[in-house]
């Protein structure tokens, strides 16, 4: 039984398109890792230079907002943070396509969809000046970065990104973007 759940988990994972999944908790280290994987299977499908950069560049942001911002975590000793999310890179109509998802609280959420509305409906020119417009203020009072994360996303996923909620208990919502490149 064992064997065929698995296989079966596998197949649904292809029909998805998706190459690539890591559900689990994240550090940086395990960012370093999946990086290096994720490097070597876009050099063995001989993505142009400009298309694995962007893949990249949005796979490390996704992968860091995981680990600074989800309310699925754990400590050791007061020093250690394990953060839980969920990771896939795939392919679907032509499209590479990263996909990131952890649970957040509601509050959070709520900021989340008020940034990410905005993001999705700037064009080009509209994500680059808010881009720079984010650079010259203030750092947000949440950010752990400097607040331009979901624009450089949205400026790199050239087909766009789509984001969603789920209710969970206590409070809780299970948070997924997905940026098409």
């Amino acid at each position: 039984m064992l064997a065929k759940d698995m296989l079966e988990f596998r197949k649904h994972l292809e029909a998805q398109g998706i190459l690539f999944c890591y559900s689990g908790y994240m550090t940086e280290d395990i960012l370093l890792g999946i990086g290096n994987a994720l490097k070597k299977k876009m050099d063995i499908q001989d993505l142009d230079a400009k298309k694995k950069r962007a893949i990249f560049s949005i796979f490390v942001e996704q992968m860091q907002n995981v680990i600074r911002y989800s309310a699925e975590r754990e400590m050791h000793k007061e020093t250690t943070e394990l953060s839980y999310g969920l990771l896939t890179v795939g392919e679907a109509r032509g499209k590479v396509y990263v996909t990131c998802c952890n649970v957040v609280n509601a509050a959070d959420a709520e900021r989340l969809k008020i940034t990410l509305s905005r993001v999705k409906g700037l064009d080009k020119d509209g994500l680059k000046a808010l881009w720079k417009e984010t650079l010259k203020g203030d750092t947000p009072e949440f950010s752990k970065g400097a607040g331009v994360g979901f624009i450089d996303i949205a400026r790199l996923a050239t087909g766009g990104i789509d984001y969603d909620f789920a209710p969970l208990e206590d409070g809780l919502l299970f948070f997924t973007i997905k940026a098409y490149i």
